[in-house]
């Protein structure tokens, strides 16, 4: 894509979208990406940390959103607590990060886990979890982040014979079995639903 005036892009040959915002730019790009099967950079790091570890999940990006439980269960075609949703607290007495990743069907009873880790958990804003993580709240993934993480595992996942991840991005997931996640993160079931 070439851009012939600010503010005005024309696309290749093979494109017939003419736009005139940087917010419909970056869909286009994303777009793009998606038709060549380019990941996106968030989502291509999560993919090259899998495939560096060994592992061979397959990242898939949809165009519609993917940031909620709900969304990325109708996007993907499946259960809402197929979803390993991933959840950032922060321990307020060291200031660290806690992942806790839970069916999309559940909500997480902080008391409970609180009571059975010893932990204080407080909320995490996005701009902490961005910092810490390396990812924006939507799209947090199980793995890749900038730190190793204390992480938590919802008991209920392993209800599902597949289940799925965020994957870097809130349009990017994989899927993986409940007994991958585990190796993946060195996380510690729980049960930890209301």
């Amino acid at each position: 894509m070439k851009h012939q005036e600010p503010g005005i892009l024309t696309p290749s040959a093979d494109q017939s979208i003419t736009v005139s915002s940087a917010g419909a730019e970056l869909f286009i790009d994303k777009y793009i990406a998606m038709k060549n099967n380019e990941l996106s950079a968030s989502a291509k790091r999560v993919q090259d940390f899998l495939t560096q570890n060994g592992f061979s999940f397959n990242i898939k990006e949809f165009p519609d959103s993917t940031r909620t439980s709900q969304d990325a269960a109708n996007a993907i075609g499946c259960e809402v607590g197929q979803i390993a949703k991933s959840l950032v607290f922060k321990e307020t007495n060291s200031n660290q990060p806690i992942l806790i990743i839970a069916s999309g069907a559940n909500r997480v009873d902080l008391n409970k886990v609180q009571n059975s880790e010893d932990l204080d958990l407080g909320k995490a804003n996005g701009k902490f979890v961005k910092e810490q993580l390396g990812y924006a709240i939507g799209g947090i993934p199980p793995v890749a982040h900038n730190q190793p993480l204390q992480t938590l595992l919802d008991e209920d996942l392993k209800n599902y014979e597949i289940i799925w991840a965020a994957a870097g991005t809130p349009n990017a997931v994989f899927e993986l079995k409940p007994q991958d996640l585990e190796s993946l993160t060195n996380g510690k079931w729980i049960d930890l639903a209301e």
